[in-house]
C-alpha cells in the first residue's frame, strides 16, 4: 500500500477506531483508557474534512444525475468494516432526513464533511410499558403499538457544518436519534462499534414520536417532562432508503 494511504487521516481514524474499540472487555464510560481513546479518536475525527476522503462537496446543481429509476435521498459509501466497528459515509439529498432510529448496545461518532445536519438526539425512560394506561397521544395511538411504546426525552438538538467537533452517541446516552440535512445536500464520515448484527441483537428500529395530552405536553418550550413526550416502534418508513456508491478515498488496511 502507498505510503500516503497508511498515514491518511481515514486511515489514521481507523487505527483508532480499532484501538478504541476492540476490547469489549475495557469499552465503557467508566474506563480511564477507554475515555482516552475516545478522546483521540474525537479529535481525529474532527480534522476530517471532504478533501481528505476525496469526496467532491455536492451541490443541487452538480448532484448525480438520477437513472429512470428514482434515486434515493440517501447514499452510503462503505470504508472499512470488521467485527470491533463499520466505517462509511453517508451522503444525504436536499431536504433528505434519517429518520429516527436506533443503534442498540453501540456506540457512534458522525462528523460532518460538508454542508449542514440537524441531530436531534432522544433516550427512553426506565419505565414499566403500562405507564402509558390511560394516557391520551397525539396522533392516537394505534392499539398493536402500545406493546412497544416507551416514555422518553428529548436530549438534544444540534446543527453541525465541517467546522463542528463529531456529534458522540453511546449505548446509554443519546442512542436514539434522527438527522436532517439542512439548506442543501450535506455528508457525514460515520463510525459505529460494534456494526449493525441483526444475528447478534443489534438491528436498526425506527421511531416516531408521540406527545401525550396535559397541561405540560401543551406548553409552548423546548424542555420535555418525563412522561409528557414517548417514542413508538414503526416501520421503516416508506420515504427513506438507502442506495450505494463507491469510496473514491484512501484504502484503509487494519
Amino acid at each position: 500500500m502507498p505510503r500516503d494511504n497508511m498515514t491518511s487521516t481515514v486511515q489514521k481514524i481507523a487505527r483508532q477506531a480499532l484501538a478504541t474499540f476492540r476490547h469489549p472487555s475495557v469499552v465503557g464510560e467508566h474506563n480511564k483508557v477507554f475515555l482516552e481513546n475516545v478522546s483521540k479518536l474525537k479529535s481525529l475525527m474532527a480534522e476530517a474534512r471532504a478533501a481528505d476522503l476525496k469526496i467532491v462537496p455536492r451541490t443541487a446543481e452538480n448532484a448525480p444525475v438520477p437513472s429512470q429509476r428514482i434515486a434515493p435521498p440517501v447514499t452510503y459509501m462503505h470504508i472499512y468494516e470488521t467485527d470491533t466497528f463499520s466505517m462509511g459515509v453517508f451522503l444525504l439529498k436536499t431536504g433528505a432526513s434519517i429518520p429516527l432510529h436506533d443503534h442498540p448496545g453501540m456506540y457512534g461518532m458522525l462528523k460532518v464533511i460538508y454542508g449542514k445536519v440537524r441531530i436531534s438526539c432522544f433516550d427512553m425512560l426506565d419505565k414499566p410499558r403500562d405507564g402509558a394506561s390511560g394516557v391520551q397521544f397525539s396522533p392516537p395511538l394505534i392499539p398493536f403499538q402500545s406493546s412497544s411504546l416507551r416514555p422518553s426525552v428529548l436530549r438534544s438538538v444540534g446543527e453541525y457544518t465541517e467546522e463542528s467537533g463529531p456529534c458522540v452517541l453511546s449505548p446509554q446516552k443519546d442512542n436514539i436519534h434522527q438527522i436532517d440535512a439542512v439548506d442543501g445536500p450535506t455528508a457525514f464520515l460515520d463510525i459505529l462499534s460494534p456494526p449493525y448484527d441483526p444475528d447478534e441483537g443489534r438491528d436498526c428500529h425506527y421511531y416516531k414520536v408521540l406527545h401525550a395530552h396535559s397541561e405540560a405536553a401543551d406548553r409552548k418550550s423546548e424542555a420535555q417532562e418525563p412522561g409528557d413526550l414517548w417514542l413508538v416502534e414503526i416501520p421503516q418508513p416508506s420515504e427513506f432508503w438507502c442506495g450505494g456508491e463507491p469510496f473514491p478515498g484512501p484504502k484503509v488496511s487494519l
